[in-house]
């Protein structure tokens, strides 16, 4: 098969099934991974696809949004390599705001039994890990919870964040760049993420470098709102300098 014939079948595979990976595509088309990632570059400066991490999406769907379970196996050791130094922005005694996201679970997970914080969250995985910590206040956000992302959303949530002030709220998005700021592909969740931001004194965004330059349905603040962006080192010096020129400290992992 030539490459014009298997871009055309993989752009019908993705618009099927709305997203394509490059490990079945692969196996699908008996090519290497790299062919693959040749195919979906080609369709993505042709404005037919979108590349995503691990694969690509329809042009034109930014309302695009992989469950939990497939978030949390998507850049594990980045995600891992992000929590771990996140633990050094804890606030000592004080108070702090967990957005839902697996990089903020994998910080949930890495937060020290005797640490002694006030923790605010709306992600039920989340409360669930902290819910045994002995020196921690745990205050669950309630509202409507979207099954996709196990989040409470919506009025009460909103409610809820416009009651408090945290010393720091660590904080996830689904795309990030100067261009477009932070974006979510759900509108509910945006909202919350936005309540969530100003109610904190500092924000710390968790995410890794495959997020970068991304674009999604749903904008929830500028990046220049941002006191520190932790990443990974999948971030080019050049983006990073580019984006601590916006007034954004930015640590690559």
């Amino acid at each position: 098969m030539y490459a014009p014939e298997r871009q055309q079948e993989i752009l019908r595979l993705a618009r099927d099934g709305g997203r394509v990976d490059v490990v079945s595509l692969a196996e699908e088309f008996q090519v290497t991974a790299e062919t693959i990632r040749r195919d979906l570059k080609a369709l993505d400066r042709a404005g037919l696809l979108r590349r995503v991490h691990g694969g690509a999406i329809p042009a034109g769907r930014l309302d695009f949004e992989p469950d939990l379970a497939e978030r949390e196996t998507t850049a594990a050791d980045e995600k891992d390599r992000i929590a771990k130094a996140a633990v050094a922005e804890l606030p000592d005694k004080g108070t702090m705001i967990l957005d839902a996201g697996t990089t903020i679970a994998r910080l949930a997970g890495a937060l020290p039994l005797e640490a002694t914080l006030t923790v605010v969250t709306h992600s039920l995985p989340i409360a669930a890990r902290l819910a045994d910590h002995p020196g921690m206040q745990l205050h669950l956000i309630g509202g409507r919870v979207r099954h996709r992302t196990r989040a409470a959303v919506d009025a009460w949530a909103l409610r809820a964040y416009g009651e408090i002030r945290a010393d720091v709220v660590f904080l996830a998005a689904n795309g990030f760049s100067i261009e477009h700021g932070l974006t979510t592909p759900d509108l509910a969740e945006a909202a919350v993420k936005r309540a969530a931001l100003s109610a904190a004194r500092r924000v710390v965004l968790l995410a890794d470098s495959a997020k970068h330059g991304q674009e999604h349905f749903a904008r929830f603040g500028d990046l220049g709102e941002v006191d520190l962006l932790i990443t990974d080192s999948g971030l080019s010096p050049e983006d990073a300098t580019a984006i601590e020129r916006g007034g954004t400290e930015v640590v690559r992992a």
